[in-house]
């Protein structure tokens, strides 16, 4: 998946502290943040996997949605199925071709609130070097100011791509069409809110 999420996503924390008067800027946190996906195979049963390197940034207007914004990308390098032979297949120029196509990214052009902690992000992905239209409805899992990690906020979506739409033709007869990607972020408080 190239430069993207599901920018995964995902992409892709709506989460603003409650306290907060103004639109806060998160970094994601790679190590807390996931990028999940499942596939069907042989249409017998379902493949999972992930990918580890996750980063971008998100802000959140708690008092005014549509002032937020979401730019989340993975590495496609960091694909991890479990298996060392099938991540490198995965890798190679039949498939993700991570030497012309190294990240996949989400970044959102609209966000609006559609009920307590639920919203709706609109925007582009892009995987493969094919950009399409996206949009995702988000959780918005919490938000805190620890004491020792600093002030973070998460979400978590989940939603459908087709492969073929993004030139991932590779083993048609083998693996489904319909890709399911599970996208939790959680990021890390950059920047406090300035004076109104």
């Amino acid at each position: 998946m190239s430069q993207l999420v599901c920018n995964i996503t995902w992409l892709i924390v709506l989460g603003g502290l409650s306290s907060a008067s103004a639109a806060d800027l998160y970094e994601v946190d790679s190590v807390h943040s996931s990028v999940v996906f499942r596939i069907r195979h042989l249409n017998v049963s379902y493949a999972y996997g992930r990918f580890n390197d996750i980063s971008g940034q998100f802000m959140f207007d708690e008092a005014d949605p549509a002032k937020s914004r979401i730019d989340v990308s993975v590495k496609v390098e960091s694909i991890d199925t479990a298996n060392t032979d099938r991540d490198k297949h995965l890798k190679s120029a039949e498939f993700f071709n991570v030497a012309e196509h190294p990240t996949i990214a989400f970044k959102s052009s609209r966000v609006e609130k559609l009920a307590d902690n639920k919203y709706r992000a609109e925007g582009e992905l892009t995987l493969m070097g094919v950009t399409k239209p996206l949009t995702v409805e988000l959780e918005r899992v919490g938000s805190v100011d620890h004491p020792k990690l600093g002030a973070r906020s998460g979400f978590e979506t989940v939603f459908t791509i087709k492969r073929g739409d993004f030139g991932l033709n590779a083993a048609a007869g083998m693996l489904g069409e319909d890709v399911r990607l599970m996208v939790s972020i959680e990021g890390v408080r950059a920047q406090k809110p300035g004076p109104n």
